[in-house]
Formats: structure tokens, sequence, C-alpha cells
């Protein structure tokens, strides 16, 4: 959970940087929000890499608990 809300904290902190940058710059309305959404995405993608696969390596122990304990789940009703 941690690493989520790290992700999505820094994902946001970018987009509402470059949306002040570009409206400092002139940019309004939708250019505004279309601009930042796009440039706030490629620097996403290349700063928070780091982030990015921690976050996912993370959703996918998850998974895999979830999965263990509902096939433990499982095979104890079936032994019923």
């Amino acid at each position: 959970m941690r690493a989520t809300l790290a992700y999505s904290t820094a994902r946001l902190l970018i987009f509402a940087v470059v949306l002040g940058l570009l409206y400092v710059a002139g940019a309004r309305e939708l250019l505004l929000v279309g601009l930042a959404l796009v440039i706030s995405g490629i620097l996403s993608y290349v700063v928070l890499s780091r982030q990015r696969d921690a976050m996912s390596g993370a959703i996918a122990s998850r998974m895999g608990n979830f999965r263990h304990r509902l096939d433990a789940g499982s095979r104890a009703e079936d032994g019923d």
C-alpha cells in the first residue's frame, strides 16, 4: 500500500508542477490540461520507473498471497 501511495502522490505532484508551469507559460483551458497530462505522463514514465516497479512488485505479492489463501480455503472446503 505504501508503494502505491508514494507512486500516486509523485504522479499527482508532477502533474501539478507541469500544470503550473504551463499556466505561467500562457496555456489555458483544455490546451493547458491536455498538455499537462501528456507531458506529466512522459515525465512520470521516465522519472518514476523505480517507484512503478516497486508498486507493481507489491501488488503482485499481495495478489500471490490472496491466491494462496484462496487456494488453501478451497482445499479446506473440499476436504469437508
